[in-house]
């Protein structure tokens, strides 16, 4: 039986772990080739966060490519950078010469570092707060925005120029027009790729390009803990905690022929 997306490679940022690698997973389910890309971090543990967050993302993307190879598709992991700006068209290089040209583009790595306007030493499941400071600001634009807007670009430039007619771009957000307390960075960066991925939508859309954002639920990629399940509970704005995998089958689905008329949406899971 054909599978929906075989003949095509997609191309996932941030997908060592969590939500990118599930994401890996699915595409390579429909059919996709799919190459992945990964920066191993290694950070102080906070006492805020599970030891399993931490671990997760200083994994590399080999358990991601077995993962795919596993039902038959080619896996490609590549460690990468994106604050560093030339790294979108030589990941671009990388993965056509090994695996061709790029159909889908999953903008999903973060630069993610907390920082806040307030004067709290922890948050309200003791996580360690940092002020907002020129390395807080940059290490979340030179990944979310302005690395996301590169590989967009990157991504554009290739298609126009091979002349071809199908494309799936999909960003990855949080936050929201009220901004993103505890977490102003993060928010606002998040913010500037979703204006950049609906801009492509309307830009791109003539090349048979569809372009959204997904905005996930609470999600737990290792950071969740009972405070947290707790406060989702009795939240009237958060329903589900989901896993990964609940969060790839809505981009997934982004990517079949049943959302080829979709497109300029931010997407909001709850």
């Amino acid at each position: 039986m054909t599978k929906p997306l075989e003949g095509r490679v997609a191309l996932i940022t941030g997908a060592n772990q969590g939500i990118g690698a599930a994401t890996a997973t699915a595409l390579a389910a429909l059919g996709a080739d799919v190459a992945v890309t990964y920066l191993r971090l290694i950070e102080d543990r906070d006492a805020g966060r599970p030891p399993a967050y931490g671990e997760h993302r200083e994994r590399d993307g080999s358990a991601v490519v077995a993962a795919i190879e596993a039902v038959g598709q080619r896996g490609l992991a590549i460690e990468a950078d994106l604050a560093d700006p030339e790294t979108p068209l030589r990941l671009f290089d990388a993965v056509e010469a090994e695996l061709g040209a790029v159909d889908v583009l999953v903008n999903n790595a973060s630069g993610w570092r907390k920082d806040t306007f307030g004067y709290e030493a922890a948050d309200w499941i003791g996580r360690a707060n940092s002020v907002v400071t020129a390395d807080t600001v940059d290490a979340q634009y030179l990944v979310d925005a302005r690395g996301g807007a590169l590989m967009i670009s990157a991504y554009a430039q290739r298609h126009r120029a091979r002349e071809a007619t199908w494309g799936r771009i999909i960003s990855l957000t949080s936050g929201g027009p009220m901004g993103f307390p505890g977490e102003a960075s993060y928010g606002a960066a998040k913010a500037a790729l979703e204006n950049y991925t609906m801009t492509a939508s309307i830009e791109l859309a003539a090349r048979g390009i569809t372009a959204n954002v997904v905005y996930p639920p609470v999600t737990d990629t290792g950071w969740v803990t009972d405070e947290v399940r707790a406060f989702v509970g009795a939240s009237n704005d958060h329903v589900h905690v989901a896993e990964p995998g609940d969060v790839a089958e809505v981009i997934a689905w982004l990517c079949t022929n049943a959302a080829r008329m979709v497109t300029g949406n931010v997407i909001r899971m709850r």
